[in-house]
């Protein structure tokens, strides 16, 4: 085997923990894959043979990468139409089942950070961001992040730390099983085909919120609705207005349970839910078709 394919196989065996990173610092998959083609051709600029260990070197190479392109990126989010929510990632019915008790599987499932996550994600500084997810994400030591940083220890604890709190105080954290979850969408989407303004009501909290990602290209709130009320008039306003072209898909976005909503069988948003186990405290609903064009079209 030649070196080139070695250094083929190498990146090739790192690159789905390299997507992972680059996904969950720059929030699509766009400029996910910008970043893996500019660390390809870095990897084979590299003296490959020079290296302790080939993976380690592609971990710093992306998150580093990543950290550039996420500063100029929040340049370019200021001039984002409405609110900003990352491209959805969606696990379809045909694709290979997942054993959630293997190590590898459960490490997979762990990573897909949940929408609700990522939006908190977002007001971070980049190198935060970076060292948050190294480490509560990837489970890296601290002198590892110190070295992909270019930073102290006690730096990347302060960094990590001060996420960590960001997200505590934003982010509502809930214990709710996976069926438990499937469960209660099963009966929001009950409710919301049937245009059951009760049934709906009683499955959302008092205070639960929607946020809504249109990106200039359709119709979404400039605001964050907030209210069970304002809530409940928005899906029956739909299932009022277009019958049965609307239909609903319970799949898993981000690793989580969540719903593609298709209309006339065109998707027409993927939306993700934040529960506590009982009722629904967060809609997060991705509109803009940009951020829809990879989810498979409705069988």
């Amino acid at each position: 085997m030649s070196p080139t394919d070695t250094g083929s196989d190498a990146f090739a065996q790192a690159r789905p923990r390299l997507f992972a990173i680059a996904y969950r610092m720059l929030g699509t998959r766009a400029d996910a894959e910008d970043v893996l083609q500019d660390a390809w051709l870095r990897w084979h600029q590299a003296d490959q043979g020079s290296l302790q260990s080939a993976e380690a070197w592609l971990v710093t190479v992306v998150t580093r990468l990543s950290i550039d392109r996420l500063r100029a990126a929040k340049t370019e989010r200021e001039a984002y139409v409405g609110w900003w929510l990352p491209e959805p990632l969606v696990r379809t019915e045909h694709a290979e089942p997942v054993d959630e008790r293997t190590p590898e599987s459960a490490a997979e499932l762990a990573g897909e950070l949940s929408l609700a996550l990522m939006w908190v994600l977002e007001r971070l500084a980049p190198e935060e961001r970076a060292a948050f997810l190294m480490r509560q994400v990837f489970d890296q030591d601290y002198a590892d992040i110190a070295a992909l940083l270019d930073k102290s220890e006690a730096a990347c604890r302060q960094l990590v730390h001060r996420a960590s709190e960001r997200v505590q105080q934003e982010r509502p954290r809930f214990e709710v099983s996976r069926d438990a979850h499937h469960r209660l969408l099963e009966q929001f989407v009950a409710a919301a085909r049937g245009s059951d303004r009760a049934a709906m009501k009683a499955l959302l909290a008092d205070g639960v919120q929607l946020v809504s990602d249109g990106g200039g290209k359709v119709p979404s709130f400039a605001k964050v609705l907030e209210g069970a009320d304002r809530i409940v008039n928005l899906y029956w306003a739909t299932a009022l207005r277009l019958g049965e072209q609307v239909s609903y898909r319970i799949t898993l976005i981000n690793g989580e349970p969540g719903l593609l909503r298709y209309v006339g069988g065109q998707l027409e948003s993927a939306q993700t839910f934040v529960t506590d186990g009982e009722r629904i405290v967060a809609i997060y609903t991705v509109r803009n078709p940009d951020k829809l064009a990879r989810i498979p079209p409705l069988q």
